[in-house]
């Protein structure tokens, strides 16, 4: 059975680690705990019984105490397991910045973290680079880099056609 805590905002960290000691000492049949990212004030909490999270938490500071009615794992699925979006900003893009302190300034992209949804940049117009560490939705790419791929077989290409070049101006020396 899967239990919400209601705990104090910015303290569940300090309320997940006490449960979790008083299940231990008291051998509770409390499987796991978990403060998913994003919601603050509470814990969720998977217990064998109503009665094993009700004595995991009981009488804790920074805990307030449970909600009424157990919950399926359906209802906090989204916000247990990590989704990992398809994004579209790569390394080298040149971006604008759009939603922050820096909004209207250009940057290049130097580093992607796909699971926070952050995006490293370092700023063109400033003297010296700095990264800053922004929100991908604070930015949005207006120029792409080309890949190393393209930029090789633009290369050979360029080499074949060379070489065809040549060779029909040796053909016409010799005419």
């Amino acid at each position: 059975m899967i239990f919400i805590i209601k705990a104090t905002t910015n303290k569940e960290d300090k309320a997940m680690e006490m449960i979790e000691d008083r299940a231990i000492k008291k051998n509770l049949n409390v499987f796991s705990i978990s403060h998913p990212h994003g919601l603050r004030g509470y814990l969720i909490l998977e217990a064998a019984d109503r009665e094993s999270a009700e004595e995991a938490a009981y009488d804790l500071p920074y805990v307030k105490g449970i909600i009424g009615k157990t919950v399926t794992y359906d209802e906090v699925k989204n916000m247990i397991e990590p989704k990992i979006e398809d994004i579209k900003i790569e390394v080298g893009d040149i971006v604008e910045m759009i939603g922050s302190t820096f909004k209207g300034e250009k940057a290049k992209v130097t580093r992607v973290d796909k699971q926070k949804g952050e995006v490293v940049v370092s700023l063109l117009g400033a003297s010296v680079p700095i990264p800053v560490t922004v929100k991908i939705d604070n930015v949005k790419v207006i120029r792409r880099e080309e890949s190393e791929e393209k930029k090789e077989t633009d290369d050979k290409n360029k080499n074949v056609e060379d070489e065809k070049e040549f060779k029909l101006s040796d053909e016409v020396d010799l005419i």
